[in-house]
């Protein structure tokens, strides 16, 4: 079966990468009949929304196989992979020791409900290699493990209050799916239905890089607030790199009001580096959230902090999780496989060089022409902003009109063969697997895609 597959991704099955020169549409029948069937059975067609392709033409791709950097879908269109499953594969895709140990492991049953030594060893992996953690609990999503964080957050402290930022995002859980309300310092406001105002008003929600605000918050609910939640690199509205300065500012804050600071590194962690942005910043948080990258793909997540502070989680103390599939023995053979490779000498060194040369120079060839278009980065993570502002460091700094141009530019990429994330909001992601030949082609499709959407 490998052979074959191997076969058919060697060949030119439905080509179109980076051909720059064709102005066509790529064919979206398949795809397009599935979303049509897909409807009869899930909300709007997919079961997570940015999937639906709101934000940009055309309907949602149907994936069939990834395989290094690359995607194919339903009709047989094949793209260069910038959205890498939102960051967790930073190997590329179906890279085969990831698949190899999976394999090996699922032959011997794909769920217990009981403890494996597969658990301890991915845990070894990443607590033995990180020198903010002690202990650490897996999960199966990075939703459930920040739910979990503001838990023992609160368990720890005996209180209720949550600071969080507009502009981060740490999943679908009550208590943090809201948004600022009018004032400097407020209660967050609900931004789902279905979620209590009382949930809401146990939310600080206030603007980021702004020590007024949080200043403010702590004058006004004094001895109240558990935690400060953060992205400390916000990747989930745009790149929204803050000073080292800042993030300093929230941990002595912290620290000085006996409130615990949570790093949710669900995208950042193992992804600027192993000791994601605690090592990249050398600032200790209190609390760290990982995400999927720690399971190769698949669904895992987990949080970790102190032997003191983890001494609070059931069966030791007395704040309640739990999870039926924590520490899932395939989850966890894919978790193995991908950090043992991260930890290998140069991986990081290598990786993130690639990313800035690629960044670097879309910048030039933009600001050459002049074109009202901004690069951010950090590490393998980059996103494009159209925009002439050196700096976004909150969600209020960025151009909405910006959208207009990237859903152009989503478009015509995607016409030649190249797949970012279907909103301006997304975040690039770059693999190991994005080999220098593959990122000197999609460079230059993004200058000839650039010079289209600015001539218009």
């Amino acid at each position: 079966m490998f052979d074959s597959l191997k076969n058919m991704l060697s060949g030119n099955d439905g080509d179109n990468t980076v051909s720059n020169k064709e102005k066509r549409e790529i064919v979206r029948e398949k795809s397009a009949a599935l979303y049509e069937k897909a409807k009869t059975f899930f909300p709007g067609g997919v079961n997570s929304p940015v999937r639906a392709f709101k934000s940009v033409y055309g309907t949602p791709l149907f994936i069939e196989k990834g395989d290094g950097c690359f995607l194919w879908d339903a009709d047989g269109n094949k793209f260069v992979d910038f959205c890498c499953s939102w960051g967790p594969l930073i190997l590329g895709h179906n890279h085969p020791k990831v698949r190899e140990k999976v394999i090996e492991v699922m032959q011997n049953g794909m769920s217990f409900g009981a403890p494996t030594a597969l658990e301890n060893e991915l845990a070894g992996l990443i607590v033995n290699n990180n020198k903010y953690i002690e202990k650490i609990r897996f999960t199966s999503s990075g939703t459930e493990a920040v739910m979990s964080a503001i838990r023992l957050a609160r368990g720890v402290t005996g209180r209720d209050k949550i600071i969080k930022f507009e502009g981060c995002y740490h999943g679908h859980s009550d208590s943090l799916l809201v948004k600022a309300g009018s004032g400097l310092v407020t209660f967050g406001e609900t931004s789902s239905a279905g979620i209590p105002k009382a949930f809401a008003n146990e939310t600080i929600v206030v603007p980021l890089n702004d020590r007024e605000a949080i200043s403010e918050a702590f004058k006004t609910f004094e001895s109240q607030i558990a935690a400060i939640i953060i992205e400390p690199i916000p990747a989930n509205n745009g790149l929204l790199l803050q000073d080292r300065e800042y993030l300093e500012f929230l941990r002595n804050i912290t620290k000085e009001n006996g409130t615990l600071l949570i790093f949710d590194e669900v995208i950042s962690g193992f992804r600027v580096g192993f000791e994601g942005a605690a090592g990249y910043y050398d600032i200790q948080p209190d609390i760290v959230t990982y995400g999927k990258i720690i399971g190769g793909g698949l669904p895992v997540g987990a949080y970790a902090s102190s032997s003191e502070i983890m001494s609070h989680i059931s069966p030791d103390g007395g704040v309640y999780q739990a999870g039926t599939l924590s520490g899932n023995p395939v989850a966890m053979a894919a978790g193995i496989a991908q950090l043992s490779e991260l930890l290998k000498s140069g991986f990081y060194k290598e990786l993130n060089a690639k990313t800035q040369e690629f960044a670097e120079s879309i910048q030039r060839y933009a600001s050459a022409k002049n074109y009202k278009l901004k690069v951010f980065k950090i590490g393998s993570i980059f996103w494009i902003s159209f925009t002439d502002k050196d700096k976004i460091q909150s969600a209020h700094d960025i151009d909405a009109g910006g959208m207009d141009k990237f859903k152009e530019m989503h478009k015509e990429l995607l016409n030649r063969g190249v797949y970012f994330g279907p909103s301006g909001y997304e975040v690039g992601f770059i693999s190991s697997a994005h080999n220098k030949m593959e990122l000197e082609k999609v460079k230059r499709t993004i200058f000839e895609v650039l010079d289209i959407i600015f001539k218009k």
